[in-house]
C-alpha cells in the first residue's frame, strides 16, 4: 500500500518548525531529510525514523516495524500530534545520523 500525499503534507506541518525538512518521494513512498541527512519515511501511512540512540531514549516503549519488505527495521514515531516533541525528537537524532553518501562518478 502506498503512503498518501495528505499523510506527508501532514507529517511536514507537523514538523514546519524546523529548518530544512524535505523529502523524496520513492516508490509511492516518502524518504525524509532534515539538513540533508536522511531520518526516515513515510512508509503505509506510518511515520518511520532511524532506530538510533537519541530515539530510543526519547520513544523506549516504540515498536520497531519494518518500512518495507527486506528493509532493516526502525522505529514507529506514534505521537505525531506533538508538534513540540517531534522538534525535539529530530533534533535529538540528528547528531547520531549518518553524513549524506558521496555520488561516485564512473
Amino acid at each position: 500500500m502506498a503512503s498518501s500525499k495528505e499523510y506527508l503534507e501532514y507529517i511536514l506541518e507537523q514538523l514546519s518548525g524546523l529548518d530544512e525538512v524535505n523529502y523524496r518521494a520513492m516508490m509511492g513512498e516518502y524518504i525524509l531529510y532534515y539538513r540533508g541527512k536522511i531520518i526516515g519515511g513515510i512508509y503505509d501511512n506510518r511515520f518511520l525514523i532511524k532506530p538510533v540512540n537519541a530515539a530510543r531514549a526519547l520513544m523506549p516503549d516504540a515498536r520497531m516495524e519494518i518500512p518495507y519488505y527486506g528493509a532493516k527495521e526502525m522505529l514507529l514515531v506514534d505521537n505525531v500530534d506533538d508538534t513540540a516533541f517531534l522538534k525535539v525528537l529530530i533534533e535529538a537524532i540528528y547528531p547520531e545520523l549518518p553524513e549524506k553518501k558521496k555520488k561516485v562518478k564512473n
